[in-house]
Formats: structure tokens, C-alpha cells, sequence
């Protein structure tokens, strides 16, 4: 095997040779001493990690007012240029060097490489150590500017991961961002995991070494025509091999230095460490059970036990995706050796977890990425392996096919207000591209794939065959559209044969629309996107003749239960456990602003609502909540509600004071004309957050509207919430009031 790190070794050795006897050699010629001069290697040469054709950087270093010192510095030069050596040199005393540094902090990383090569050595020390020191000292200051430089140039070159033909030094996660987290370890400001990262450095430069080999040139970019020669002299079997090496090592230095940019802008913008002192904020803040947040980071609580809790992963990841918060890399490797395995299939609060976190949005990717890197992912979803790094087989796709199915879930998450089954959309979207690992169609294989994960998550037979319909034809409207004639009626009949419903087919049309966009601009043109919505338009026209009513307004509420509640008088709470889920059924007089008053209840209990229906019986609004949340105490979650019925200025004080999840995309409040002949429907659709239903029900309170039964659905990390409305004398609301209603219900969610 060959020791590619031994051959840079032996020619930085070499061109040190050469380099100590030309200085020799001029400084007898000139008669000049070879005290307060030193020639010293910079950068890569620095490092002793030259390439086959690499450059020779060189500063020649001296004491003011040493004599002769440009004669010198020719004499040195002129038999590199000779021979043809590439040459980066430069000529500075001590003060010299420093404001280089301090002008240009490109110049600041290459020189914290610095090395002796020949001359004076106590001049290199003290250069060193200047240079190191000056870095230090500043570089809480100067690192906003070099993140700045990394984000410019990640922007224009591109992510190493992510390119057909990749940059091996100047994109994002290669060599130069290497040096980068090399720079910010030596600040002192933050640490990185030195056996990865040194790993996927030598990696990279092994690749680069072959590639100079291959090409007989000085190149950083793996073109398609010399993959082929350099995977084979790598030893591996083939191009896509290659690329998979590659981007799998660029992808572990892009996520390091996501991290650490993370870690070293919450520094920055951290108040010292004496004012923190003062203003008396919480060092660990706790953010759902079992999770807290501390210095930006999502970390586990003292007291959580993964080994105890199976959702715990979950739970910690979907919160640092929805805040868009670093899940700390070792809290993820904490979860990976110890968390307990989820049953199959998975219970429901481990399924909406995982639906919260695909719908995060952007946040997603930083925190799958952490969860991946440490190998959790791999345990919740096995499949994965065998797309990770996976590259593209299709021009018009820009990421691996790992990527892009994360890239697709960012863009359905922008959607998840147009289905009603935002759960489904979202898993369909992770799996859509798994089948690619298999031989033959995509679409046919990945849907075998994913009938087996619908069952696993634990969705219904139902649910999962919709998840699994969504797989295999993911392609069909894209290629109807653009392949048929949408005037054929024939066309529009095939389509509404294979959707079925207009409920499938808006899942397939966001899901189309968010695989395209993942693409690329040219699978997402405007002219393509047009078709799929005009075929859209014209298949739910044939599919929406008839079928049954959204929404069913008679709560299927627990009868024994139910009993118990209205048993114990005008107000009482019951707890219970119902396969599997926390059930907590409430009875309260029936007036308006009571339910407000009861979602605020158990939103201060941090009982997260899942679902719940609500309806009146004899004089009593009685309530059906299911919640997540350690299960409470029904006599003191009673004494609450008796307290806030009286008086509720302290819930909504408190409510105030909890610290906000992420927005997500805008709620959307809509009444539903036609879905009731007694009564006005109002849905509304937002991201989840602590205290939504209580904001919800007391806009609604507050227009005088009474909500005589209430449908509430959290479906992943979208809440999907159906209200009857009715006036003082139980009719439906006017035209007007009902406009006013839904106005002063999104003004609430919006403000």
C-alpha cells in the first residue's frame, strides 16, 4: 500500500535541502551572515504536505536592517524559477510579516503553518510565536470576517459533497476549509474532533496527489475524464466509488465546520462572561422533556436517560431543527451508543417526532447531518445507507441522492399547508429517491421500500399505502404533463384512475413540486411546473364530483370516560392511558372562553396537544385531549383550571413568558363554506408551539363566536385544527362575522 503522507513528507524534505543550500550558497557569495535571516515554509509546505506539483511557498524572513537582503533573496529565486519550480514567495522582516497578517487573514492562516527551513532559527521562533500570539489575541474579532470569506466562497465554488466535478481544495468541506478549523483550534475559541478531521484531510490529499499524477499537472479539480485513472491508482473500484470517497470526506469537514461556525457566532455574539454574571440568565434552559438548550446548543438535561426514553433522539432533534439550534455533536454520539430502540411499529409520539423534525424546514439539515455523521440515523432508518453519499446519475440533479431527499423534504416543509396530510408528504419526500440503490426502476423498487417503512413508522395500512402510492408515482405528473396532450380527456381519466382522491393528488403535486425544485433549475422550470399545475387543475376538477365531507363534526369522544368526567359534578379532569397515547378528558361549563382557558391550563402543565375533540353535552363543554408530557397530577391539573376559570391573567402571563419554537411558514385561517348546514367552519393550519390552541380559541372567544365542537390535529409539526362556530343562538355566523371571526384569528397568529 502506498504511504502517500511519507512521499509529501520526503519532498517538502527535499525542497528543504535545496532551499538550506542556496541560502548557503548566497549568503557566502555575498558575504553576508545567516544570522537575522531565515528562509520559512508557509502553508502547505509548512505542513509538509506538498502535492506532486505543488507550489513552493516561501517568506524569507529578516532583522531589520540586514544588509544586501534583495541581492539575497534574488540569488535564492533565480534557480527556482530556472528549474521551473512554482514559486510563492515573499521577503519581510518581523513587523512586516505581522501586518500582513493583520491585513489579510488569508495570509494570517498561511503563516500559523509557519516552519524553519534554513538560516536563523531563533528568527523563525520568534516569528512563530509574534504570529500565534497576534492570532489569539484578535481573532474573536477577525473570525466574523473570515466566516464571512468561507460563506463567499462556499457560495461561488460550491460544497465539495455536492459538485459533479469537485474542487478539492476550494470547495466547501475541502482542503482549505481544513485548514480553516486548523486556524480556529489554534484561537483557542473552540475545539474540533482531531482524529476526523486529520483523517479526512490525509484523505483529500491522497486524492489530490493521484490526481496531480494522473493529469501531470498542478489541478484541485476532479474532472470526469481522469476519475476513472485516479480511482483505480487510489485502489477503488470505479468513478461513482470515487466520488462517494470524496464527497463522503467532504461532507464530514462541511459538517465540522458547521459546527464550529455555529459554536464560534454564538461566542461572539455571547455577552462576556462577567455580564452574564450580572444579568443572572440561565446557563441550561430547558426546552421540552428531557431537552434544554445551553450556550446554542441543544443538549440533554441532567436527568434525561436515553437509555429509558426510545423518543429521546427524536425529540432532542426535532427541537433543534424547529429553533435552528446546533444539536451538539456529542449529546448525538450519546444517543447513538445508548438511546433505547424504538418498538416496531414505532408509537405514535416517536412518528409525529420524526414528522416535526422532516418539517423543520432549512433546520433540518445541520441536525440530520449531526445525527448522521455519529451513525443514529442509521439506526432509525437503515435504508439510508445505501443512498449516503450516493452520487447523481442525472444531469439535472445538483446534490447526492442522500441530499436531495433531505433538500425535497426542506422544499414540502414550504407546502405543508396545502395537504391536509402533511405527515404523509413529508415521509414520502425523505424516500421517495431510495428505490435508487436498487437495480431496475426507481420508482417500482422504491416503493416495495417504502411500503416496508409506512408499516414500520406505524402508520395505518391505509396511510401507508399512500406513502407507498406517493413513492411509485412521484413521477407520473411531471411526465403526464409534459409528455401528453392535457386536452385529451383520456389523459385527465388515466391520472384521476391512479390518484384516486383529491387528497392524494394535492400530496402528489406538493411532492412533485418539492422533488423538482430539489433538482434543480432544470427540472423546476417555470414552463414544467405550469403543465404539472394545469394537469393538476384539471384532474381534481374530474375527481371533485363528489365523496364525503373533510371533516366528520360528531367527536368520537370515549364513552366510559366520558361518563366518568360529567360524573363528578360541573367540573372535572380525569388522566388515562389509551393505546399507547396520554389521554386527559375534561368537563367544564359550557360558556364562551372556557375552552381558551382550558388549553392554556394545559399548555402552562407543558402538556403538549396532539389531538383533540371537543363538543357539548348537556350544559358541559367536554373536551377529549390527547397530550405528550409527563402525565399530570388530575386533582391539581382540576385546582388549576378551577382557579383559571375564576381568573386567568396569570396563564396568560405566563404563556407569554415561554420562549417561542420557529414560525414556519404562515398560518393559514380559512372558513370552510358548504362543510356545515348548522354551523360556520373555520380551519386553521400553523406550525406547533406551546400555547397555539389557547391563542386559537381566545381570538375566537373574543369576537363573542361560540365553539359548539372543535376537531384540533397535530400531524408532525403542523396542527390542523377544525372549529364549528355558531352565534348566541346557536345558529350559524353571519356572512360578516364569520369574516370577522377568521380575521381576528390569523391578526392573533400573525402579530
Amino acid at each position: 500500500m502506498v504511504d502517500r503522507a511519507a512521499q509529501r513528507r520526503a519532498r517538502a524534505e527535499e525542497a528543504d535541502a535545496l532551499l538550506y543550500l542556496l541560502l548557503s550558497k548566497a549568503c557566502d557569495a555575498l558575504g553576508v551572515p545567516t544570522e537575522g535571516v531565515a528562509l520559512v515554509a508557509v502553508g502547505g509546505y509548512g505542513r509538509e504536505e506538498l502535492s506532486p506539483y505543488s507550489d513552493l511557498d516561501v517568506m524569507l524572513v529578516h532583522v531589520e536592517g540586514y544588509p544586501r537582503v534583495d541581492e539575497l533573496a534574488a540569488q535564492i529565486w533565480y534557480p527556482l524559477w530556472d528549474s521551473r519550480t512554482r514559486l510563492d514567495h515573499s521577503v519581510r522582516t518581523l513587523e512586516e510579516a505581522r501586518q500582513a497578517a493583520a491585513d489579510d487573514v488569508r495570509v494570517a492562516l498561511g503563516l500559523l503553518d509557519a516552519r524553519h527551513v534554513a538560516g536563523d532559527s531563533h528568527l523563525t521562533l520568534q516569528l512563530r510565536s509574534v504570529l500565534m500570539a497576534d492570532w489569539r489575541r484578535t481573532a474573536r474579532n477577525r473570525l466574523p470576517a473570515l466566516a464571512q470569506a468561507c460563506r463567499d466562497r462556499a457560495s461561488t465554488v460550491g460544497e465539495l459533497a455536492h459538485l459533479a466535478e469537485p474542487d478539492l481544495k476550494e470547495a466547501y468541506g475541502g482542503l482549505r476549509d481544513a485548514v480553516v478549523l486548523r486556524a480556529l483550534v489554534a484561537s483557542w475559541l473552540v475545539d474540533v474532533p482531531h482524529p476526523v478531521v486529520e483523517r479526512a484531510r490525509l484523505d483529500l490529499l491522497d486524492v489530490r496527489d493521484e490526481l496531480h499524477a494522473v493529469a501531470g499537472r498542478a489541478t484541485d479539480r476532479l474532472v470526469a475524464d481522469v476519475t476513472r485513472d485516479v480511482a483505480t491508482g487510489l485502489g477503488l473500484a470505479d468513478r461513482d466509488a470515487l466520488l462517494r470517497h470524496v464527497y463522503s470526506t467532504g461532507r464530514t469537514l462541511a459538517h465540522v465546520c458547521d459546527v464550529s461556525w455555529r459554536r464560534i457566532e454564538s461566542l461572539v455574539a455571547r455577552p462576556p462572561r462577567s455580564r452574564r454574571r450580572r444579568t443572572g440568565g440561565p446557563l441550561l434552559l430547558a426546552l421540552d422533556e428531557g431537552v434544554g438548550q445551553h450556550e446554542g446548543e441543544v443538549v440533554l438535561m441532567p436527568d434525561a436517560r436515553p437509555e429509558r426514553d426510545p423518543a429521546l433522539g427524536l425529540r432532542a432533534a426535532a427541537v433543534a431543527a424547529d429553533r435552528e439550534l446546533v444539536l451538539s455533536p456529542s449529546v448525538a454520539a450519546r444517543l447513538t451508543a445508548t438511546a433505547a430502540e424504538l418498538s416496531e411499529p414505532w408509537p405514535g409520539e416517536a412518528r409525529r417526532l420524526f414528522c416535526a423534525l422532516l418539517g423543520a424546514g432549512s433546520g433540518l439539515l445541520e441536525v440530520w447531518e449531526t445525527l448522521d455523521q455519529t451513525g443514529y440515523i442509521s439506526r432509525l432508518l437503515p435504508e439510508w445507507d445505501s443512498v449516503r453519499f450516493r452520487p447523481p446519475q442525472s444531469a439535472i440533479h445538483r446534490y447526492t441522492v442522500d441530499r436531495h431527499l433531505l433538500e425535497t423534504c426542506v422544499e414540502a416543509s414550504s407546502m405543508v399547508r396545502d395537504v391536509r396530510r402533511p405527515d404523509l408528504l413529508l415521509v414520502a419526500a425523505l424516500i421517495h429517491d431510495l428505490g435508487k440503490a436498487v437495480e431496475g426502476d426507481h420508482s417500482v423498487t422504491g416503493a416495495a421500500i417504502a411500503a416496508v417503512i409506512g408499516r414500520r413508522l406505524g402508520f395505518s395500512e391505509a396511510d401507508a399505502d399512500t406513502i407507498t402510492l406517493l413513492v411509485r408515482q412521484h413521477l407520473m405528473l411531471a411526465q403526464v404533463a409534459t409528455r401528453r396532450d392535457l386536452d385529451d380527456p383520456m389523459t385527465v381519466d388515466l391520472v384521476a384512475g391512479i390518484v384516486g382522491d383529491t387528497e392524494t393528488l394535492d400530496l402528489l403535486e406538493a411532492l412533485t413540486y418539492a422533488d423538482a425544485r430539489a433538482a434543480g433549475p432544470a427540472a423546476s422550470s417555470p414552463w414544467r411546473l405550469r403543465l404539472v399545475g394545469e394537469l393538476a387543475r384539471r384532474v381534481r376538477g374530474e375527481l371533485s364530483g363528489g365523496g364525503s365531507s373533510l371533516w366528520n363534526e360528531t367527536p368520537p369522544l370515549p364513552t366510559p370516560e366520558l361518563h366518568q368526567v360529567v360524573g363528578v359534578g360541573r367540573l372535572g379532569v380525569t388522566v388515562s392511558e389509551h393505546h399507547g397515547d396520554l389521554r386527559v378528558n375534561v368537563a367544564v361549563p359550557d360558556q364562551v372562553g372556557t375552552l381558551s382557558t382550558v388549553a392554556a391550563v394545559l399548555a402552562v402543565e407543558r402538556l403538549a396537544v396532539r389531538s383533540a375533540v371537543i363538543t357539548s353535552v348537556e350544559g358541559l363543554g367536554i373536551s377529549s385531549w390527547t397530550v405528550a408530557g409527563s402525565p399530570p397530577d388530575p386533582v391539581r391539573l382540576r385546582d388549576r383550571l378551577a382557579v383559571a376559570l375564576r381568573d386567568n391573567s396569570d396563564l396568560v402571563r405566563r404563556l407569554a413568558a415561554r420562549d417561542p419554537a420557529r414560525k414556519g411558514p404562515p398560518a393559514r385561517v380559512d372558513l370552510l363554506p358548504g362543510a356545515s348546514e348548522t354551523a360556520t367552519v373555520l380551519q386553521v393550519r400553523a406550525h406547533d408551539r406551546p400555547g397555539l390552541l389557547y391563542d386559537v380559541t381566545a381570538a375566537i372567544a373574543a369576537t363573542g363566536a361560540d365553539i359548539r365542537s372543535a376537531h384540533v390535529g397535530t400531524l408532525g409539526a403542523e396542527c390542523v385544527d377544525v372549529f364549528y362556530l355558531t352565534d348566541s343562538h346557536g345558529s350559524p355566523l353571519e356572512d360578516e362575522d364569520a369574516r370577522v371571526t377568521a380575521k381576528t384569528v390569523l391578526d392573533r397568529l400573525t402579530s
